[in-house]
């Protein structure tokens, strides 16, 4: 019978010296506290001190260094600059042996957790967590890591989404607190809420009136510029972006929007626009307006005719896109005649005049031309205005009333959500219960036929809704503009952005003005 002898092993697995050598292990510790709250900071502090204290108590260890991070959530090692300092220090062979508190100080993210402990087991170098009482590198290590990992990152959830249901809960109640570092025209008061910053405030005005008289936002972000004034973000140049922002951002009347977007993954901390997916708060006088509401909702019923122009506004110009040629029906643009002479000028003529075979014969016009030929026109529409403001006022309600589209836009309201209801019982019936399958699919067919003609119908009242709505308000605009115009000598802005539709030229003695209430005024 063959004779076994057993040789022991005279290697340590674990640090790869010599069993009978007295060699310590190189040890760190590595600490965490997820906020900088006080109380958070006094737990910090002591955990450096307890480990430092710890590692140096035993013989058997030689103390490196204690890692650390501030501040810092748990649920991605991305951020984590003490961490990953320490791991790399690891890595490069300066630690075989890691102490921390506990897996959930350690990583949230059960994936992140088991590739670091993976990493580090490859070089040899251990973790032991102190609380679960779990060394990496024995047998049962990995079973146990993995386990309670998913069990912190399931902690990780549950905390994630009681602070989001904290948050909306004073969404819901309208505690409206902004989250922001730089907010141009505001500064965040004791509250978390907006106060007013009245120089900066004179800065977003200045923004509305330039959009409002033409400018576009990318006009307004290089003249912004080009007059040194700091970005939202404290950066010398501007961007239409942020100008299109600071126009279309509901604060600056004084409301305030909550929940545009919201955390899509606890764990990469990702973040959606708010699409319907869950609810929204509209909270109303807030805080104090700088622009009025009347002047908020005018810049945003601009931004959607704009959008709608198929290349009408290009705003260079006060005329862009205000001057039609009588004869081809396009757009008047600026051209300019003996650009580097002292003969230099700018005129105005069709676009398309020299297009094809049969040119325009429309005439161009001098900016000095229009001018005068508007202030004409204005002040003939002046000396009318007592008239066409009586005439309009009493007309309004009537031409614009909306009582019968909104009563048949509520009774579709109503009939879509009776059948869609219908729609989810029939889907019910027939998974639960043994159907003719022709019959159920006549039966579907003909409630989604009634759903999508109830929706159409509801879609096309709210379209013209909208446009009946917005051409109100046009009409009311040009109102407030009338009663405080006065009859002119000179060219005024604020009469050709608040008055004029556009003007058609057919000829030289033959330019006429169409004011935003349809009327038509020859110079």
């Amino acid at each position: 019978m063959a004779r076994v002898t057993t040789i022991p092993a005279t290697i340590s697995r674990f640090t790869a010296t010599p069993i009978n050598e007295k060699k310590k292990r190189r040890t760190a510790a590595y600490a965490r506290v997820s906020t900088d709250s006080e109380e958070q900071l006094t737990s910090y502090t002591a955990q450096v001190d307890y480990y430092t204290n710890y590692i140096k108590g035993r013989d058997d260890w030689e103390f490196v260094a204690v890692y650390t991070d501030e501040g810092i959530t748990g649920t991605n090692t991305k951020h984590r600059e003490g961490f990953k300092r320490m791991v790399a220090d690891a890595l490069d062979g300066k630690i075989d042996l890691i102490v921390t508190k506990s897996v959930s100080r350690f990583a949230r993210n059960t994936v992140d957790s088991l590739t670091t402990v993976r990493q580090l087991k490859e070089k040899g170098v251990e973790i032991y967590f102190e609380k679960e009482n779990i060394w990496t590198l024995d047998s049962k290590g990995e079973l146990l890591i993995t386990i309670m990992s998913s069990l912190a990152q399931e902690e990780s959830r549950s905390i994630s989404e009681n602070c989001t249901w904290g948050q909306r809960k004073r969404f819901a109640d309208g505690k409206v607190t902004v989250p922001f570092k730089r907010f141009l025209g505001y500064d965040r008061g004791p509250d978390g809420n907006l106060v007013l910053n009245p120089e900066e405030a004179v800065i977003v005005r200045r923004i509305y009136s330039m959009f409002l008289q033409g400018m576009t936002p990318y006009g307004i972000a290089t003249q912004l510029t080009a007059d040194e004034i700091k970005s939202p973000g404290g950066k010398d140049k501007w961007n239409s972006g942020a100008v299109r922002s600071i126009l279309t951002n509901e604060k600056y009347k004084g409301d305030a929007l909550l929940q545009k977007s919201y955390t899509v993954d606890f764990l990469t901390k990702k973040k959606k626009t708010n699409e319907g997916e869950i609810p929204q708060y509209y909270v109303e006088g807030n805080h104090e307006a700088i622009i009025s509401p009347d002047v908020f909702e005018q810049v945003q019923r601009e931004l959607e005719r704009r959008k709608q122009g198929k290349g009408r506004h290009s705003g260079v110009h006060l005329f862009s896109g205000k001057i039609k040629c009588g004869q081809c029906g396009e757009w008047y643009g600026s051209k300019v005649w003996h650009s580097n002479s002292k003969y230099r000028r700018v005129i105005w003529q069709c676009n398309h005049k020299f297009d094809g075979d049969e040119k325009c014969a429309t005439p161009h016009l001098t900016e000095e031309d229009i001018k005068t030929m508007f202030v004409s026109a204005v002040n003939q529409l002046i000396s009318q205005k007592d008239a066409i403001i009586t005439v309009l006022t009493a007309s309004l309600d009537t031409a614009f009333d909306l009582t019968a589209l909104k009563a048949e836009q509520a009774e579709l309201e109503s009939e879509m959500t009776v059948v869609s209801d219908l729609i989810q019982k029939c889907i019910y019936e027939n998974a639960h219960v043994a159907l003719d399958q022709v019959e159920y699919q006549k039966r579907y067919d003909g409630l989604t036929a009634r759903f999508d003609a109830a929706k159409a119908r509801y879609e096309s009242l709210d379209e013209t809704i909208r446009s009946k709505q917005s051409r109100r308000a046009t009409i009311e605009d040009f109102l407030t503009t009338l009663k405080k115009a006065n009859l002119v000598d000179t060219f005024d802005t604020a009469l050709w952005c608040g008055l004029v539709d556009f003007a058609t030229v057919y000829s030289k003695d033959d330019v006429r003005f169409t004011f935003k209430n349809g009327q038509e005024i020859k110079a």
